[in-house]
């Protein structure tokens, strides 16, 4: 259902959104004060967390001011981990959206990529500054237009849309970025039961679309081997994921809780674990927000642009010839059936968690 949403609206952007960016006029820089922002951020769940930092960074910048954030149903559950947001609007929610468009606000930063309906929401606004990024004619929507890279790491293109308010990048990404909040942690470690106490492996078998899954058997055969070990394992997703999830744990040591957590309860889950272990997916980036160590499986994403930095993280990248394939959110169809996630080998996955667990007992 959702991916049928998303299909959608990329249609529906195409068209319409290159109507509508055509038809309005360019809007004219005026004086204005810095005590109210609203950030666009339309999309998935990684595009959410990887904000987390610009808007930090946004916060020290200005303590007081308000930060509104409009999102989406499907995302905007990240936002109640970023504590300096103030409120949380829904773009797809249209009393929610009307709510948003009636109020006031000095700054718009529409941090959408490449679609263009959120430059025409930010145009709507009618805020003095509006800052975008100048990927195609969205641009025109936007009194400062900001150049966007896929050889930068997301996180950093984001912390590029402060630049026309004066706020530096440097220094701008911490290790952890984003914050469980303490009345949901009783019920995530519930749903864990005596596992809540113990060294565990979270593991995200899913993806946006099949091509970046590595597989379940593989997860599975993962699982087998750390339970010879007597290291459980904790299945996280969405319900899509379930099925997947009950493969995995079936005569193994661990819980299935794909399907039966919220966003922010799975944070809980993940911030709790020893390592995780996903595909390129947002799940993989709340893990790198919580600044728990990940194993991420890389194929078709541009590795460059979102894969995890630092020696908390192994990246684990056959780099065919072929792959990155992913632009913009579009993948095309695979002719050698995902051979750059399916030559990965679970060897090469424990090989990398081993080494992400000694080095976390090393440190204590």
């Amino acid at each position: 259902m959702i991916e049928l949403k998303i299909k959608i609206l990329k249609r529906v952007d195409s068209t319409l959104g290159k109507i509508a960016v055509c038809l309005w006029s360019a809007p004219r820089l005026r004086e204005t004060g810095t005590s109210s922002f609203l950030l666009i951020r339309p999309g998935g769940i990684g595009d959410a967390v990887l904000l987390a930092p610009a808007i930090r960074a946004l916060r020290r910048a200005y303590p007081e001011a308000t930060i509104d954030l409009l999102a989406e149903r499907r995302n905007g559950g990240i936002f109640s981990l970023v504590p300096e947001v103030n409120n949380i609007f829904h773009y797809d929610v249209p009393r929610e959206l009307m709510a948003a468009l009636r109020r006031r606000y000095d700054v718009v930063i529409d941090t959408e990529q490449w679609h263009r309906l959120s430059a025409v929401v930010a145009r709507l606004t009618k805020a003095p500054v509006s800052i975008g990024f100048a990927t195609n004619e969205r641009s025109r929507l936007f009194t400062h237009h900001i150049p966007y890279s896929h050889d930068e790491y997301e996180a950093m293109s984001f912390l590029n849309l402060l630049m026309p308010l004066g706020i530096d990048k440097h220094g701008a990404l911490p290790a952890s970025f984003l914050t469980v909040p303490e009345p949901v942690k009783q019920r995530a470690e519930a749903l864990l039961g005596d596992l809540s106490e113990k060294s565990f492996i979270a593991i995200f078998p899913g993806g946006s679309i099949p091509e970046r899954r590595w597989g379940t058997e593989k997860f599975k055969g993962l699982t087998g081997v750390f339970n010879a070990e007597g290291i459980p394992v904790v299945v996280v997703g969405g319900k899509e994921d379930a099925s997947a999830g009950e493969i995995i744990i079936a005569g193994n040591y661990g819980i299935n809780l794909a399907g039966k957590t919220s966003l922010v309860e799975t944070a809980v889950v993940i911030d709790k674990s020893a390592v995780l272990v996903s595909g390129d997916s947002g799940i993989l980036h709340v893990g790198v927000g919580l600044g728990r160590p990940t194993v991420s499986l890389f194929g078709p994403g541009i590795a460059k642009k979102w894969a995890p930095r630092g020696e908390k993280h192994i990246v684990i990248n056959k780099n065919l010839h072929c792959s990155p394939c992913t632009q913009f959110g579009y993948t095309p169809k695979c002719p050698i059936n995902a051979g750059c996630m399916s030559e990965i080998t679970v060897d090469e996955v424990l090989d990398a968690i081993t080494k992400l667990i000694r080095m976390g007992e090393a440190k204590r």
